[in-house]
């Protein structure tokens, strides 16, 4: 990191078809004195917003120009083709662009998707963004080859979906400025990667406790009966036993007898 200073606000950009709900809530919860701001963003500029410093992060579209932008890949979307529910593509579940080759596939001039070549045939002329083509495809005009995530932000009743297996696919990203990697930053990074609140991922250790040590019995014991500490391995009487004393010359002896007095005269 390259400051723990922290800010009043946290601002999250997110590109069409991104739902951050879940990380939004997630972030309320822990850091509830920090409120985050979200920033809806075209996904053509959601890195000029990034390096103007308006938003602290942001869910953007891959690929991520590396040089002052960090990025972590989180998830690739399903591409779909949007129809008309009457089209003869819905009676199908999954197509490819071959199967595209006879329709007119719009292109509208926000396309987010990698094309090499455009499948089927081009429309007289490319509509100003998706939002355009959609209306394109419901009034019957062509088809539109998007994200999954964009054809459920314009679903119309009246249009539906379907898989196309072998179309290029749309990878979202969690991106950032890399000279700007707060703590707050850090937080949300925590959040998306699955962190649990107890994580020590930028935070200090916690010091080792010192270990307590036991407290002696009564007697000065740890923990032993002193009837048996004193019998040891004597092999004495359990209870009435006496430990043989050592002789002062280093060997062992028997306890001294007891000494006896002489016995008084009678009266």
């Amino acid at each position: 990191m390259t400051g723990s200073e922290t800010s009043p606000s946290f601002r999250l950009a997110y590109v069409p078809g991104v739902t951050p709900t879940k990380w939004v809530r997630i972030w309320n919860e822990r850091l509830p004195d920090v409120p985050l701001t979200l920033v809806g963003v075209p996904a053509a500029e959601a890195f000029d917003l990034l390096r103007g410093s308006g938003a602290d992060a942001g869910f953007v579209r891959l690929p991520v120009d590396r040089t002052d932008l960090s990025a972590i890949p989180l998830y690739t979307e399903t591409t779909v083709v949007v129809i008309p529910k009457d089209h003869l593509v819905a009676s199908a579940e999954e197509v490819s662009t071959g199967d595209l080759a006879d329709e007119i596939v719009l292109n509208p001039l926000d396309d987010v998707l990698p094309w090499e070549t455009l499948p089927g045939k081009p429309a007289f002329e490319r509509p100003e963004t998706t939002a355009d083509a959609i209306e394109l495809v419901a009034a019957g005009i062509g088809v539109l080859v998007v994200p999954q995530s964009l054809a459920r932000l314009h679903h119309r009743k009246d249009l539906t979906y379907r898989t196309v297996s072998d179309a290029p696919e749309s990878r979202i990203a969690l991106s950032w400025p890399e000279e700007k990697t707060t703590d707050l930053v850090e937080e949300f990074i925590g959040i998306v990667r699955g962190r649990t609140v107890n994580s020590t991922r930028g935070r200090p250790p916690t010091p080792p406790q010192p270990k307590q040590r036991k407290r002696p019995d009564a007697a000065g014991g740890k923990g032993k009966n002193p009837a048996a500490r004193a019998g040891g391995k004597s092999g004495g009487k359990s209870g009435g036993g006496k430990q043989a004393g050592k002789n002062p010359r280093g060997g062992s002896a028997a306890p001294k007898a007891a000494k006896r007095g002489k016995p008084r005269g009678r009266p």
